[in-house]
């Protein structure tokens, strides 16, 4: 079953990370009709230990059965619910290049409750134009849009030297949670919430490991 969960702290966010890998597992399973499954099995399939597994689920608040497991269909319910991935949310994104477009063509954000409903470019040649079905606007449209669509998420894949005036631009518009994928450090009010993502980070990981397993060039 699946119990209320607690507020989610800092040294917590790593097991948040882990969550919808999970929940992949959990799904594959559960097309496999599988009805329960134990938190060393889980721990099997994801290459983790069991006490983590263990402490990332009950993060999320779902409860096993002692000696049984978990059932299948309720934790993926429970670890969804718990990610807010069961409630729409609506975003805009804010650079509509390689990065940007590549997001608006990703079907999946559907399945995590995640909708592009408005874009924005300063390129006019863009202006007007759909990308994967969402309209690009200017960006002076962005508040008067974020009023109208009650929109309160921001998805930045700007260049960095732009990044920092696109933040300014979303907030002062209302939004209050920011997703950058420009690599710099984001400079916001208090209560606005900022997720960066540097794909250069994994690159540099990537990199790293095979130099130190004796196979890089």
């Amino acid at each position: 079953m699946v119990g209320k969960s607690n507020s989610v702290r800092i040294n917590s966010l790593p097991g948040v990370r882990r969550l919808p890998f999970y929940l992949n597992i959990l799904r594959r399973m559960r097309n496999g009709q599988p009805k329960i499954i134990s938190a060393v099995a889980l721990a099997e399939e994801a290459g983790q230990a069991v006490s983590v597994v263990k402490k990332d689920i009950e993060m999320t608040g779902a409860v096993g059965k002692t000696g049984v497991g978990y059932e299948v269909a309720a934790l993926i319910g429970g670890i969804e619910k718990f990610l807010g991935w069961t409630e729409p949310c609506d975003a805009f994104l804010l650079g509509v290049g390689n990065l940007g477009s590549a997001l608006l063509g990703y079907g999946g954000f559907r399945r995590y409750g995640l909708r592009f409903v408005a874009s924005f470019d300063v390129d006019q040649s863009k202006v007007g134009s759909f990308v994967h079905g969402v309209e690009v606007f200017p960006p002076a449209k962005i508040a008067e849009l974020a009023r109208k669509l009650g929109a309160k998420t921001g998805v930045l894949t700007v260049p960095a030297e732009h990044a920092q005036e696109s933040a300014r631009i979303f907030v002062d518009s209302g939004m209050t949670r920011i997703w950058s994928f420009a690599p710099i450090p984001l400079t916001v009010p208090d209560g606005v919430i900022v997720q960066r993502e540097d794909l250069t980070a994994g690159l540099a990981e990537l990199m790293v490991r095979c130099r130190n397993a004796g196979r890089g060039s």
